[in-house]
């Protein structure tokens, strides 16, 4: 038995022990749960925060840097490699990788919650409402995609240029060097796989509580816990057909129908909502986020009890981090032949974009109606029940529900399409880079992440998806730091290699 498969063994045992073990501690020991997770949440918020903050603004900063840096001009993977997907069509897959069901869930909710309860000052002002949408770009703009592009591009240049496992231990050979292999790259893995699976579990659980919404809103079905239950078992029960019958074309349809329902229900609320208003507004919030980027980035409210910074800012900073695994070994598999220039345009640049317009249009309708026409009953109600926000919004348009129809529609195909994908991935994890890995470990690990995401939404609901996330994701924040300075010392020796080549 090689190492390489020693080593995917451990971590597969390791990391499905530790699942389990919180499983359980979930089932038989909700209360205590819930009470450590808020004390860890309490902690980290107090004292630890300063971490995510800086830590996701510096890989910002080094994106940018590796942008235009002499390094742009190297491809990964050979010289003589072309990309394997159109740009149009890598965009769609990035889009859909890394927001899926998160924006959908989000893009109405969070405007309006801040326009109610912003980050300082009073809420129901123009004040409030400027601020709302300023730190909704902010949350979903740069730093999201700067750190999915910092793990992609480490696997996918030590991946196709050093011809190493697609493991995320492989990103650290130059610091590590054969022990990668070693019970150093282990823990390294078993952390990803760790923050992957609570990542994972926590779009899992706002998916179904936005689904359970959907059925509520239209066929009056009683918004429960047990159909939130029920809603994710079907669901697991279809991803898991399609991952044992390898309908590999019948995830793809399905990719490409969520993100095709995505754009048509993009531009019906565009036509039939404030047109001209969401173009101005689109505008102006980007110059506001742009312009105030570094203080929204470091900005950690010392003088108070930072529970809004702990409550919007660092949950996404964990969340995005703890779904950085996925994403990026997802990334990594879709970019083969690019520049590293292209990948930091195409990954960082254009989603940041069309991530900020798709707010605009979303939250940008959802605000014109409880602050331009004064509607502040539609603003109390969306803001206490987030899952159903974007079908309250629905209600204030014309063909509301055809809108709906279709919104429940596309959260359904993201869920299980992203349920699908990350169980692949969490197969590759474990099982060191394996990059078609068996039946039984894809299905083991389809069934524990739905597992999860039911004993998270039992033991408190959001409240406890958020308080995990930010737990699981600290140290993977900071083995990301280490992850940047191996890939710099990887791509000086591959501009060293080349230039001895070229002699």
């Amino acid at each position: 038995m090689s190492t390489n498969h020693r080593k995917g063994k451990s971590v597969l045992y390791i990391s499905l022990l530790l699942t389990v073990v919180f499983i359980l501690w979930g089932i038989f020991f909700k209360k205590n749960l819930t009470y450590v997770t808020n004390n860890i949440y309490g902690y980290t918020i107090d004292y630890l925060g300063w971490i995510y903050l800086a830590s996701a603004l510096f890989f910002v900063l080094f994106s940018v840097y590796l942008l235009f840096s002499k390094y742009g001009r190297i491809r990964l993977g050979k010289e003589t490699d072309r990309p394997e997907f159109k740009t149009s069509s890598w965009l769609a897959m990035l889009f859909g990788a890394g927001m899926g069901i998160g924006i959908v869930y989000w893009s109405v909710a969070e405007p309006v919650t801040h326009y109610v309860n912003p980050p300082y000052g009073e809420g129901f002002t123009d004040a409030s409402a400027k601020l709302a949408m300023k730190y909704t770009f902010f949350h979903w703009g740069l730093h999201p995609w700067a750190i999915y592009a910092v793990i992609g591009l480490a696997l996918a240049f030590f991946q196709y240029n050093k011809k190493l496992p697609a493991s995320i231990s492989s990103a650290f050979y130059p610091l590590l060097g054969d022990k990668i292999y070693g019970p150093i790259g282990k823990t390294i893995d078993i952390l990803a796989v760790f923050a992957t699976v609570f990542g994972i579990a926590t779009s899992l659980g706002f998916g179904a509580l936005q689904i359970s919404g959907g059925f509520n809103t239209l066929f009056d079905v009683p918004n429960t816990l047990t159909l939130q239950i029920i809603i994710i078992a079907a669901a697991t029960i279809l991803f898991l057909i399609s991952i044992t019958t390898g309908l590999e074309k019948g995830i793809q349809y399905l990719s490409n129908t969520a993100m095709i329902l995505s754009f048509l229900i993009m531009l019906l609320v565009l036509i039939l909502g404030p047109t001209f208003f969401i173009f101005n507004l689109f505008f102006n919030s980007l110059g506001n986020y742009l312009n105030d980027f570094l203080e929204m980035s470091l900005r950690s409210a010392p003088f108070s009890k930072g529970e809004w910074i702990g409550n919007w800012t660092l949950f996404y900073w964990a969340w995005w981090i703890a779904w950085a695994p996925f994403v990026g070994m997802f990334i990594a598999r879709v970019s083969k032949g690019r520049t590293i220039k292209e990948f930091i345009l195409g990954v960082l640049v254009a989603p940041t974009l069309g991530t900020c317009f798709w707010i605009a249009i979303f939250g940008g309708t959802g605000l014109h109606f409880v602050q331009n026409l004064g509607n502040h009953e539609l603003a109390n109600k969306i803001a206490d029940n987030v899952s159903l926000s974007i079908f309250y919004l629905f209600d204030q348009l014309p063909f509301s529900t055809v809108l709906s129809m279709i919104g429940l529609l596309v959260v359904i195909t993201y869920y299980i399409t992203v349920a699908d994908t990350s169980t692949f991935v969490l197969g590759m994890l474990s099982e060191s880079g394996n990059l078609n890995p068996s039946n039984k470990i894809k299905i083991t690990w389809g069934v524990i992440q739905s597992l999860v995401a039911i004993v998270l939404l039992a033991a408190g609901g959001l409240t406890v998806l958020q308080t995990v996330s930010i737990a699981t994701a600290l140290p993977f924040a900071i083995i990301m730091v280490f992850m940047c300075w191996s890939l710099v010392k990887g791509l000086r020796h591959e501009v060293k290699k080349k230039s001895i080549e070229k002699k």
